[in-house]
């Protein structure tokens, strides 16, 4: 069985995905090993990488995610990045199912922030920020707004003109939704509920000093040590929680530059999501003054969160 990328998206609505990605991590039987990068020579051409993420539960399932970057690609007009997933059995090793993996990608990262919301922003959250315009964003807000009673909606991009054309595809969907220019950043940031940030920022583009008492605060972007998306008074200011600890601690900027400079250590890691899954930890609930108490979810991805969309879209399909 293949699925392409319509398929993907119409067999993980956000309910059932964001259920799915709960009960893999509440789950202390699957293996996840840690991606495995793989520089690839391009004769001519630059480096291309290969990235490989893995994750199996015995006698069950085992599925492998395979990334190819090929920057060499924008001069054909090509997508610099494909992706694609094998689902196969756990007892016999048979492929199962081909999935298309861009759009995967995209719905179990949106759920997944989506899944923190629910332990870490306050319920009755209804003022969402998108920072970025793009693929993510425009997976971010519906799954935000499938778990809180979201009613109003700025969207914030360094490209205004992108900005722009989401709020219109927003407000054609029956979404209140509202540019946010360069200069109302800060207000939107200080007015804002949950902020979400899916960027490819080096540089802060929310700093701490904006946040409110009680807003939630969600970074996608920043997958490379270089790259961060808010600043270090965030990071010292908020209770943070991770998808996962070696993840994080190995592959952002967020985390690795405030540790670098002294701002924080690593123990201002709060919890990761299997943690919470596990209810190992309450997430806002226990925290000293839940009302007013800033939270920050920060997420690299993780292949448990591949395999449970996976086999959810296998099994919406058989």
């Amino acid at each position: 069985m293949q699925l392409n990328a319509e398929q993907v998206r119409n067999a993980l609505p956000w309910p059932r995905l964001i259920e799915a990605l709960s009960a893999m991590f509440a789950r202390d039987d699957v293996c996840a090993p840690i991606r495995h990068h793989h520089a690839v020579n391009v004769p001519g051409e630059p480096e291309a990488t290969l990235l490989l993420m893995p994750a199996w539960i015995e006698g069950e399932y085992l599925g492998v995610k395979q990334v190819n970057v090929f920057p060499g690609n924008n001069s054909r007009n090509l997508p610099g990045l494909s992706s694609h997933y094998l689902l196969s059995c756990g007892k016999t090793g048979q492929p199962l199912c081909l999935l298309e993996g861009n759009e995967l990608t995209a719905r179990r990262t949106a759920a997944a922030s989506a899944l923190a919301s629910m332990f870490l922003s306050r319920e009755n959250a209804n003022h969402l920020l998108m920072v970025g315009a793009g693929r993510m964003g425009r997976r971010l807000i519906p799954a935000h707004m499938s778990v809180r009673p979201i009613t109003k909606v700025h969207v914030w991009d360094r490209n205004e003109a992108a900005s722009a054309a989401l709020v219109a595809e927003l407000t054609a969907a029956e979404i209140n939704a509202k540019v946010c220019r360069d200069d109302q950043l800060q207000h939107c940031v200080g007015e804002a509920d949950i902020v979400s940030c899916a960027t490819l920022a080096t540089e802060p583009v929310i700093l701490g000093d904006w946040l409110k008492p009680g807003v939630h605060l969600d970074l996608i972007g920043s997958f490379t040590p270089t790259m961060r998306e808010t600043d270090n008074r965030a990071m010292q200011r908020c209770d943070v929680f991770v998808d996962t600890r070696a993840g994080t601690l190995s592959e952002t900027g967020d985390l690795i530059i405030p540790i670098r400079e002294g701002a924080i250590s690593a123990d201002k890691i709060v919890a990761e999501l299997s943690e919470l899954c596990r209810k190992q930890h309450a997430g806002r609930r226990a925290l000293a003054n839940p009302d007013e108490a800033m939270t920050l979810f920060k997420s690299v991805g993780d292949s448990r969160e591949d395999l449970a969309a996976a086999i959810l879209a296998h099994s919406n399909h058989t």
